[in-house]
């Protein structure tokens, strides 16, 4: 049996903040109203002309540093991105390029707010194939720039950041040993950027409607987004017969605070057990699990259960069951 484990964590935010106290400056909110609802301080924000390429080759070479590898030999980079530099070239692409990864094959996928969940288990299969030995597999967006910051109900939610995970191969029972993968495309209508693609192409009416930022009936999102992420994580510690005392940490997607507490509650796990940075990145939306490892690694201990949890646009959602392959505090 071969398995795909992470053998090493990057990651990269920017310096620039926009706090809660800036954010009243610009739209009709405060610090309390931010708090109270989303539980974000402040997010990251990338400035002076750079794209998400920019934090995700960032990310690349902290991981590939870190870990010692040489660029030559990574066989794939794989991108979870909903805001890419360009509709074409992939960011993947230029990532793999702007680190060396010059043998790697490299592609974007795209399933928002759950990216990185669809992305862990597509590097992983490349590993579980046994074609494959080493793929790179980065995660991240720049929210700030699909961002109407008119619109006081999304607005304070989102930041940029981007996290970066190795995959090799292993023989013993560590990895990623379980996934589960939903999508339910009736939520179209209450989350998504409405013009753009070819179901709705840029024009002067489309950018004066700021229709090329995120749209988002936010009670519709919460309500599904509450339930399904959380149930979604109890399936998985089910299946895979694990007990809440079994359960080292929960990585749940970084959307609002009170959607990641009732994940929690739903699992029985204290919140020193859950990894949370939301208010100081805010939503960063395939970065924020990555960027969670990133932070935490130091405290990971080879054989720690760990569930990663997300949901997003789409509606997409899912669940990963992780066995952690090495002590965070050596790296």
């Amino acid at each position: 049996m071969i398995n795909a484990v992470i053998t090493g964590v990057g990651g990269y935010v920017p310096e620039d903040k926009l706090t809660n106290d800036d954010l009243s400056k610009i739209v009709d909110t405060t610090d309390e109203w931010i708090m109270s609802r989303a539980g974000i301080k402040e997010r990251r924000v990338l400035k002076g002309g750079k794209a998400t390429s920019y934090m995700a080759v960032k990310a690349v070479n902290e991981l590939i540093s870190k870990t010692g590898i040489e660029p030559e030999s990574v066989e794939g980079v794989i991108c979870a991105t909903s805001t890419g530099d360009y509709h074409f070239p992939t960011t993947a692409s230029i990532t793999a390029y702007q680190t060396g990864c010059k043998n790697a094959f490299a592609f974007d996928v795209q399933a928002a707010c759950s990216g990185f969940i669809y992305l862990l288990e597509t590097a992983a299969n490349y590993i579980r194939s046994g074609r494959y030995k080493r793929i790179i597999a980065v995660a991240g967006d720049m929210m700030t720039a699909i961002t109407n910051y008119t619109d006081r109900s999304t607005c304070p939610l989102f930041g940029d950041g981007c996290g970066a995970v190795l995959l090799e191969p292993t023989s013993n029972s560590i990895g990623i040993l379980d996934s589960i993968l939903r999508t339910d495309g009736s939520g179209l209508p209450f989350l998504k950027m409405k013009s753009g693609g070819t179901a709705s192409m840029p024009s002067y009416e489309s950018i004066d409607n700021h229709e090329h930022t995120v749209y988002q009936e936010g009670k519709a999102v919460f309500k599904r987004a509450v339930v399904e992420m959380a149930d979604v994580a109890a399936e998985i510690v089910e299946r895979n017969g694990l007990k809440k005392e079994n359960i080292d940490w929960i990585v749940p997607h970084q959307a609002n605070l009170r959607i990641i507490d009732a994940a929690a509650r739903r699992l029985e796990v204290p919140t020193d057990k859950v990894m949370i940075n939301i208010q100081r990145y805010g939503n960063t939306s395939s970065g924020s699990i990555p960027l969670c490892l990133w932070e935490w690694e130091s405290k990971l201990r080879r054989g720690d259960n760990l569930i990663l949890a997300a949901f997003g646009a789409g509606f997409t959602w899912g669940a990963t069951y992780i066995k952690w392959g090495y002590d965070g505090s050596d790296t």
